[in-house]
């Protein structure tokens, strides 16, 4: 294990899903817990899918995970190019290798005479794969054909007996019967490579160890084993992943929920919350342990401690976890997360020390990274509104009297802190005769429009003594 080579492949088609934010982990968990390299190659052979701008987004959703490669593109190492699109040279020499060594050969089959075949097997109920039509066509012929100019593709040879057995670090030994296998093509009729003939000539050119992906991939592992063998290399070692699924054990979609990395990025998900919730999916450390910044995941993750059965991906665990990661942070750090949402919102005038009085007392509170906005307007603007339920449970005739007997006696007070502020409010249930909730729920209504938050005593510190005057001023006129 000392010379670990592991990598992600994905194809430029959007954004980086959550299940492939999972492969890229699990790989450069591997690379790192044994000093290994972690390299991502983008496969974009099928160029009909490649959106504008994707291969930046995926990389740039990595890097904000603290998922760093080692070798990429913009990251060249010896083994480059990284971009499939750039190494077809070496796929084309590769094919060629094959072809002379009879392991693959010419198909000249249109794609209507494909569809027709297609059509014929599915009303026969047959499987619908190819006949080998091309398969006997004599080797010389075929090359003047294609030599002509005559538009074809290239088609792996599949044995027509037997069948193939290879180890899964996962799932054990796999067995597959040749004879439900198809003679892949290889290479397509526009010059490029299908994704089976691209991704083993690149691993082995790339001396990939171990090949850590999807279990979607598990059934296409027999021809990529058969090319290995074709071409006379050494296995890598292959460990394909349970799927992500949904609640209702459906294979997670974009139909039940968000599965871009951006869209947890936007909502205010903290990158070390996300990375320690996709870990689990899939994976334990084997005890009772649920919190892992990165540096512990990368010592205990193990191959060995993957499941085989698909995992639920539950948002209220992801919750949790980030609760959970945001009490870990300080102050200073989550400032640096937060600020930038504040001034989007137009609270510029406010200190750094305000600040951070604000997320110390709210951090406890809150679920995500925007909560610091939208469930602490208060903290910067006065109320335009009071919440209805909380005026219609809280606010009596006798409130008015309670506030402006609080306005005064705050007001008089020399130090305005929590302590302070309680004293004062409980002296003044005293000379009411009631309870000190009477008056503590229309002030909190008064000075936050809300009937629900932190501290009350601890929150009009963090306002000062101005503003909580005033916005008890700007309640006894509206809720009069």
């Amino acid at each position: 294990m000392n010379s670990v080579r592991v990598r992600f492949a994905p194809s430029p088609t959007g954004y980086l899903h959550v299940g492939g934010l999972r492969t890229a982990l699990y790989n450069f968990l591997l690379a790192k817990h044994h000093g290994g390299s972690f390299i991502v190659r983008i496969e974009d052979t099928d160029q009909s899918r490649k959106v504008e701008g994707a291969i930046e987004n995926l990389i740039e959703s990595l890097r904000w995970a603290g998922v760093e490669f080692d070798e990429g593109p913009g990251k060249e190492g010896k083994y480059g190019p990284y971009i499939q699109s750039q190494r077809l040279k070496i796929y084309h020499d590769h094919v060629q290798r094959l072809l002379e060594k009879g392991e693959a050969y010419y198909c000249f089959c249109t794609s209507e005479r494909l569809d027709q075949l297609r059509k014929k097997q599915a009303e026969a109920k047959e499987a619908t794969i190819y006949d080998r039509h091309c398969r006997t066509i004599p080797f010389d012929e075929a090359t003047k054909r294609a030599a002509s100019g005559e538009q074809h593709t290239v088609r792996m040879k599949i044995p027509l007996d037997g069948e193939l057995t290879f180890n899964d670090l996962i799932r054990g030994k796999v067995t597959i019967a040749y004879k439900i296998l198809d003679d892949q093509v290889i290479l397509k009729s526009d010059g490029f490579p299908t994704y089976h003939l691209a991704v083993v000539v690149d691993d082995h050119l790339m001396e990939i160890s171990h090949v850590i992906r999807g279990e979607e991939w598990l059934p296409s592992t027999p021809k990529h084993v058969l090319l290995y063998k074709a071409f006379g290399w050494e296995l890598p070692q292959f460990a394909h992943l349970p799927l992500l699924l949904n609640p209702d054990k459906s294979k997670l979609s974009k139909r039940q929920g968000d599965v871009a990395v951006e869209d947890y990025r936007t909502k205010g998900y903290l990158k070390e919350a996300l990375i320690n919730f996709v870990a689990f999916l899939g994976w334990n450390p084997g005890d009772e342990r649920e919190i892992f910044p990165l540096a512990d995941l990368i010592k205990e993750f193990s191959i060995e401690h993957i499941n085989k059965s698909g995992s639920v991906f539950n948002i209220e665990k992801l919750n949790w976890l980030n609760q959970q990661h945001m009490k870990l942070k300080n102050e200073n750090d989550l400032l640096a997360l937060v600020k930038p949402l504040l001034d989007e919102r137009g609270w510029t005038s406010f200190s750094d020390e305000y600040r951070k009085q604000v997320i110390a007392l709210m951090k406890e509170r809150v679920v995500v990274l925007s909560d610091f906005v939208t469930e602490c307007a208060y903290f910067y603007e006065d109320p335009a509104t009071y919440d209805e339920k909380a005026k219609a449970k809280n606010w009596t005739a006798d409130s008015l009297n309670y506030l402006q007997k609080l306005k005064e006696k705050f007001e008089a007070l020399n130090v305005f802190d929590a302590a302070s502020i309680e004293a004062a409010l409980r002296s003044a249930a005293e000379e009411f005769h009631v309870g000190a909730g009477k008056l503590i729920h229309p002030l909190r209504l008064a000075i936050s429009g809300v009937g629900h938050g932190p501290s009350l005593f601890h929150m009009m510190e963090v306002l000062g003594k101005e503003t909580s005057a005033r916005r008890i001023r700007l309640a006894l006129e509206r809720l009069h």
